[in-house]
């Protein structure tokens, strides 16, 4: 039977989401923190003839920018002053949810000097963005980026990347819109384990100390290094140099040499991440001032900068209703007309950019300070509750990934100190009665009974589990194992003295 070959024609919907510019650019501007996003405002006003900053003659001073309330100006046509009128609204609406805080007690507390950070307004680099930097240096396409900027802010105190594989693609598939798959993200992660410094975007210890030593130049000591860490890595925990002078068959020399090599290791490369390189100059520049005055009453402002009001220029807006009304235009004068076009439209954009960064900012701050109220009233970690991006997510009706682009690399101004805002987010944990508390909590509780136990008799777990329950925190010996570890903190035989 012949065969025979016929085109058809089907018509089929689906339903795909994909990103718009504006939402690209407002996804871009939200993760900055103040200085970069002042570079980029300073960039688009260079480059933009379209858009022009207002200038009053009372333009804020450098040492007055905390003041987020726009600039009036006396030239405003009425469109311009309705939509300034319209965002100011907006604003207004957002903090009056914020109301009054309940009469308190006065602080009593102050938060301890060694968590302190003195705010010194500076341009340094943190970690974050020299490995931004790093990626800037990389030929990658638009989707490797995105992949890349994720799997940056992914990564814990430490410098590990401690999420899985699929999750992440997951992640990147559902809240990025990315055609993805884990081949791709595992690529970016061994592109992102070739940054500096040597060992970031480990999934563990042993992964992060072989990043390092294979960075190192070929020696004999270097092997001796891999075998250790790759097949005697269990007895490199427990200290049992014994055991692994006897496996590499090392005489006292080898072994000691061997020894000073692997302690120069740092088990964390990122114990200092998204805080400013060179902790000592504390060069951090806040993005939030939250004042908690001595009612216990907490407010707070965004650090604005210096951040111009931006207006279109009235040039380009009259060179568009010049041509409107001119009728029949010239091929100079449609190449122009489309051109002023794009320049507006693109000043446009830029402008509620800002508008949604500032309002998002408000949101997410606002409601940061509504969960952990305690904590800015009394500055003591203890009073911090478990929190994490869900929970702002639901109460602001914001995206997870929207609301961890604002707590990436932005820092808070308060009264305790500066931190970053990754600071006040914490897992809970329930205990067997039900009680939940923050993990937080529970850490800085098993760190403060260890750093004070008698280092020649130190506590073993049991003993720990003993403490902590003294302490109000009933967690089993297998928890204390647990955040012991994440602590990075040895068990009892190592802790001897």
């Amino acid at each position: 039977m012949p065969q025979s070959f016929r085109q058809e024609q089907t018509l089929t919907q689906q339903n795909i989401q994909q990103i718009s510019q504006q939402q690209l650019l407002m996804k871009r501007l939200l993760e900055m923190p103040l200085v970069q996003f002042e570079e980029s405002v300073n960039t688009e006003l260079n480059e933009n003839g379209a858009l022009e900053e207002n200038m009053p003659d009372d333009f804020m001073a450098p040492d007055s920018d905390y003041d987020s309330t726009p600039a009036e100006t006396g030239d405003e046509t009425f469109d311009q002053q309705n939509e300034r009128e319209e965002r100011q609204e907006q604003l207004d609406q957002a903090l009056e949810t914020m109301g009054m805080d309940d009469q308190m007690e006065s602080p009593a507390q102050q938060h301890s000097n060694e968590d302190y950070v003195e705010p010194v307004f500076g341009n340094n680099d943190s970690f974050y963005d020299l490995l931004k930097q790093q990626m800037g240096e990389q030929e990658l396409s638009q989707q490797q980026q995105t992949i890349m900027e994720y799997l940056i802010g992914s990564l814990d105190e430490t410098g590990r990347l401690r999420t899985d594989v699929q999750s992440i693609a997951d992640d990147l598939n559902i809240y990025y819109y990315l055609d993805t798959d884990t081949h791709e993200v595992e690529q970016m992660i061994r592109l992102l384990q070739t940054f500096d410094p040597p060992g970031i975007g480990a999934k563990n210890l042993q992964e992060c100390l072989l990043l390092q030593i294979q960075r190192k130049k070929d020696s004999d000591v270097k092997q001796q290094m891999l075998d250790v860490v790759t097949n005697h890595f269990d007895e490199l925990k427990k200290n049992h140099w014994n055991k692994i002078q006897t496996a590499l068959h090392l005489d006292d020399d080898e072994r000691n040499t061997l020894q000073q090599e692997i302690r120069k290791l740092n088990p964390k490369p990122g114990a200092s991440l998204g805080e400013t390189v060179g902790k000592s100059q504390q060069q951090i520049t806040p993005d939030f001032i939250i004042d908690t005055d001595d009612n216990g009453q907490v407010s707070f402002y965004i650090n604005q900068g210096r951040i111009p009001e931006m207006h279109v220029a009235p040039s380009y807006v009259e060179t568009i209703e010049l041509y409107k009304n001119k009728g029949q235009l010239s091929r100079r004068e449609k190449d122009e007309l489309t051109y002023t076009k794009e320049r507006v439209d693109r000043a446009k954009n830029f402008i509620e950019a800002i508008k949604q960064r500032r309002l998002t900012l408000y949101l997410t701050m606002k409601t940061i300070i509504d969960i952990q109220r305690r904590f800015f009233q009394e500055g003591d970690d203890a009073a911090l509750k478990p929190m994490i991006l869900k929970d702002i997510a639901d109460r602001t009706g914001l995206d997870i990934s929207t609301v961890s682009r604002v707590c990436n690399q932005k820092y808070a101004q308060t009264r305790w100190g500066t931190f970053s805002l990754r600071y006040f987010f914490s897992d809970s944990y329930t205990t067997d009665s039900g009680d939940e508390m923050s993990t937080r909590k529970i850490k800085d509780t098993l760190k403060r009974i260890i750093d004070d136990e008698d280092k020649k008799h130190p506590l073993s777990d049991e003993e720990l589990t003993k403490k902590m329950k003294e302490a109000g925190c009933p967690i089993s010996r297998r928890t204390i194992n647990k955040y012991r570890d994440q602590l990075n903190i040895p068990k009892a035989s190592l802790r001897k003295q």
